[in-house]
This record gives C-alpha cells, structure tokens and sequence, in this order.
C-alpha cells in the first residue's frame, strides 16, 4: 500500500505540471468562447431595449388574435416551444432555490 501511494506520489509530482499545463490550453479558448457570448446574453437590457420588448410582445398578442399562429412551420413552432420551456424551467428552478426544498413551503 505504501509503495503505491509512494508511485502516485511521484507519478502527480512527475507529471502534475504537464497535466495542469494541458488542462489550461484545452480550456482557454473555451473559456473565451463561453465568456464572450456569457458577456453578450447575460447582461440585463438597457433602457433602449424596454420598448423593443414591449414591441415584440404587441405584436405577438396581435398574431394571436389574427390567428397568424397557425401558419407557423413546424421548425418555427418547435423552437417556441423549447424557448417556453427553457422559461418555465428556469422559473421552476427559481422557486426550489426560494424555498430551499424540493417539497412544499415551510408554513
């Protein structure tokens, strides 16, 4: 037991900054992908963008009514659809964290 605890020991002493080395130049141009579009998407919109987004919403509640809705392709329909859930998780999600449980309120 010793004499493998003595070769991992060495072996991480070894080879641990060869390891650590390839680990960073694997991750840095993910990592600068991800802080990119991280910079882009998550970033709260700007007092310019409110009234786009109550455009949007107009217009959207106006293709309902005028039953626009059903002229939808199917590729166009099915990405609504996973951006409503993506919301509905996420709120989902929001409300596990508020209660801190799975399971009912503390009342």
């Amino acid at each position: 037991m010793a004499q493998a605890a003595q070769r991992l020991l060495k072996t991480v002493t070894t080879r641990g900054p060869q390891l650590v080395g390839a680990a960073v130049t694997y991750s840095k141009p993910r990592l600068a992908t991800f802080w990119y579009y991280a910079k882009v998407e998550l970033t709260p919109p700007s007092p310019s963008e409110i009234p786009m987004a109550i455009d949007s919403m107009k217009a959207m509640v106006k293709s309902f009514q005028t039953g626009k809705l059903s002229q939808l392709t199917v590729k166009e329909a099915l990405r609504n659809g996973l951006v409503a859930t993506e919301v509905l998780m996420w709120f989902y999600i929001g409300e596990i964290i508020g209660k801190g449980s799975l399971i009912g309120y503390n009342v």
